[in-house]
């Protein structure tokens, strides 16, 4: 639950796009706000860099903050971190959702929704952090529940909105109905945190790190500063490792992750949601197009993947086969660039059928899930099991770094095609 907690925020508004494009129309040109606008010839400057602009707003305070995390573990609680996080993207969902039955101009709403989007994922920094390094407290099996609930997140978001379209409501409803839904979800994970310091299962293992010396506590994601004890004596070195001498054990996980997800975030959403369905001839199947062979298979897909990892962890943690693998996912991003993404101005296309682009991304998701999963799994054990919550942490970082860089990368991707 806290695993979905982290990444439903974001997946339920970048699945939401096709909402929050309807909205940024120019009013001369804008009829009205039915599901039905599709047109992409006479889309506003707010509406073709509403998804780079929008990836590039979540993902680098994610990577901001993630750092940041090093000072707040220092001063702030864990609970105050973690509930105050939820509370905090709770409060955001309430006013998208008030905000979906009040008129703005195309430019404020815009704002407005980048400012929001920040927000979320600043927090969400915060709170994936915590959660990761909470996590490390646990036998590393237990991460993979927390990898397999952000993959669930976007499922369920996407999930909500293929519902919400097939209501039948306007827009407006549809849309204020499918935040509400995200308010729910959010309560209930803050019900989820507020229940599991109660369990005797993570008692037992935060009463056995609150046993081991105050040191230890220093060292804990401190990825900003440099570490002022890489040459201190022997002896203090096996007991409080330095973030340096950890980082030399997982590099290759680390940079691994970074990697898989800088080829994701690249190229999903910004040139996935532009992929036209070339057999829906306007029929109903254009409508759910991209909510069902977009969003909806790379989540399902992307949680199987991640799902696996929990009965199968091949190749092994030190195999040359692991990175190889994630370098071998650059082919996606020319495959979904040569799809039917429109408007295009460079490439042709050549993979225009549907079921291109459906098999690419069964393939994406599948591969981003499970290869991503075993990295995060196999960083931390990699390391003794006292510096297994660093270790994690560390993990975390070079995940949001990815991130980032591929929203970054995203615009150039976009604008190749």
């Amino acid at each position: 639950m806290l695993g979905l907690g982290t990444l439903l925020p974001w997946n339920f508004f970048m699945t939401a796009t096709m909402y929050f494009t309807s909205r940024l129309a120019d009013p001369s040109s804008e009829a009205n706000f039915s599901v039905n606008t599709t047109e992409e010839d006479s889309r506003s400057v707010l509406q073709a860099k509403f998804n780079n602009v929008m990836t590039l707003c979540a993902m680098v305070p994610l990577l901001v903050f993630t750092c940041l995390n090093s000072v707040l573990h220092q001063r702030i609680p864990q609970k105050i971190r973690i509930a105050g996080s939820l509370t905090a993207i709770l409060v955001v969902f309430l006013l998208t959702a008030i905000l979906v039955k009040v008129d703005l101009d195309p430019l404020p709403f815009f704002i407005i929704t980048m400012i929001k989007i920040i927000c979320i994922n600043s927090f969400g920094a915060v709170l994936q952090g915590s959660l990761f390094g909470m996590a490390g407290l646990l036998p590393a099996s237990y991460t993979t529940p927390i990898m397999s609930g952000q993959g669930l997140a976007g499922t369920f978001a996407a999930f909500s909105m293929i519902c919400a379209i097939a209501s039948g409501s306007a827009m407006h409803d549809s849309a204020f109905g499918y935040f509400i839904t995200a308010c729910v979800v959010i309560s209930l994970a803050i019900a989820s945190y507020a229940l599991l310091p109660r369990l005797a299962f993570f008692q037992y293992y935060l009463e056995s790190q609150q046993s081991k010396p105050a040191e230890d506590e220093e060292n804990k994601m401190d990825l900003l500063k440099k570490d002022e004890r890489q040459k201190s004596a022997g002896d203090d070195d096996k007991q409080t490792p330095s973030i340096l001498a950890i980082f030399k054990k997982i590099w290759v996980m680390a940079f691994s992750v970074c990697f898989a997800f800088t080829i994701t975030i690249g190229t999903f959403p910004a040139i996935t949601v532009d992929v036209k369905s070339t057999i829906a001839d306007g029929g109903k199947w254009e409508l759910y197009f991209i909510p069902v062979s977009c969003f909806l298979l790379f989540n399902v897909f992307d949680w199987l993947g991640r799902s696996l990892t929990a009965v199968c962890m091949w190749p092994g943690k030190d195999s040359k086969l692991l990175p190889g693998l994630l370098v071998a996912r650059v082919i996606f991003v020319p495959l979904f660039m040569l799809c039917n993404v429109q408007p295009r101005y460079n490439l042709p296309v050549y993979f225009s059928h549907d079921g291109w682009f459906i098999a690419f991304m069964i393939l994406f998701a599948f591969s981003n899930g499970y290869l991503a999963s075993l990295c995060m799994c196999f960083g931390p054990k990699k390391v003794d099991a006292s510096e297994a919550e660093t270790a994690g942490a560390i993990m975390a970082f070079f995940l949001s770094l990815g991130l980032a860089l591929g929203a970054s990368l995203s615009f150039l991707f976009r604008a190749l095609v």
